[in-house]
């Protein structure tokens, strides 16, 4: 049987490689090390893993132009490492369409990936599945667009299949006020009338079908899986939290963000560094040990 690290590695070489690679860092606070470790001894010793992601804030900075949010360096070869150990199911969850995620990650193979919030689910053969929007969707999302356009606002959109999102990020204070007042001066009454979602989101706001969210998504994964094998989610935002809450009693919830917020997490990662260690430490402790192979004794001549 292959032998899988633990975190108490043998022999003493490799606890040393231990030591210098991750405590000789100082990147994870010395309790989070602790209290993350009966997780991450699941993942060295199980034979399969899951690992959920959200991505802007997450794996890629917050950026005042969206197409400019590439992921923090460092983090797309580690999940690629990841990714070929053949261990772990990787999965992105994003409030992005997922077609705009899939051009910033580079991976192969492609991992599945959920779009706007869980309303689709794009598979790793490249099938999308969303459902239908009914007719009430439809027209209080079209409400929302004429708003906006009302409202000479369409600039700081992002229109989705589902959606409508308007970004304020990179406004002063009183910019950010104006902008969403504007805004919900209208959304509110669309939102209700029509039975949408008023989500708000670290740098602005979205009007959304209200069928699905981030929990629904995590549920539905975790539908699939063994029950035993340990599951991480990763994210930082308030459109995480449905996410944090499906996975409670499964697995584990992770706040990643520079400063730590109430949250249903049950860990808090500072990005970037405690982010790259995790994900160090999650590919390490999945990855098969090699195995000593011992020299031939030469054959002595007689």
């Amino acid at each position: 049987m292959p032998r899988h690290r633990s975190l108490d590695w043998r022999p003493d070489a490799e606890q040393l490689y231990w030591r210098e690679r991750y405590e000789g860092t100082n990147v994870l606070r010395p309790e989070l090390q602790a209290q993350l470790a009966p997780f991450l001894q699941s993942v060295a010793q199980a034979p399969q893993a899951a690992l959920l992601l959200d991505y802007d804030g997450t794996l890629a900075p917050f950026q005042q132009k969206r197409d400019d949010a590439f992921p923090y360096p460092g983090v797309l070869p580690l999940l690629q490492k990841i990714m070929l150990a053949g261990r772990t199911q990787l999965v992105i969850i994003s409030g992005r369409d997922a077609s705009d995620v899939l051009p910033f990650l580079h991976l192969h193979p492609r991992p599945e990936i959920w779009g706007i919030h869980g309303l689709q689910r794009l598979r790793t053969n490249g099938s999308l599945e969303m459902p239908l929007l009914d007719e009430r969707t439809r027209s209080g999302l079209s409400d929302a667009e004429r708003w906006l356009n009302y409202q000479g606002l369409r600039h700081a959109a992002e229109f989705k299949a589902g959606g409508i999102a308007v970004h304020w990020r990179g406004l002063d204070e009183i910019g950010v006020e104006d902008l969403c007042s504007r805004v919900l001066l209208g959304w509110r009454s669309i939102a209700e009338h029509n039975h949408l979602d008023l989500l708000p989101f670290d740098g602005g706001v979205e009007i959304r079908a209200g069928d699905r969210d981030k929990g629904d998504a995590v549920r539905t994964l975790l539908s699939e899986m063994n029950p035993n094998i340990p599951v991480a989610y990763l994210g930082d935002d308030i459109t995480d939290e449905s996410a944090f809450l499906a996975i409670e009693g499964r697995g584990i919830g992770v706040l990643v963000r520079p400063r730590w917020r109430q949250t249903e997490a049950h860990f808090w990662l500072k990005p970037p560094g405690e982010l790259l260690d995790f994900l160090n430490l999650w590919h390490d402790l999945s990855t098969p040990a090699p195995t000593p192979h011992l020299q031939p004794l030469r054959q002595q001549r007689a």
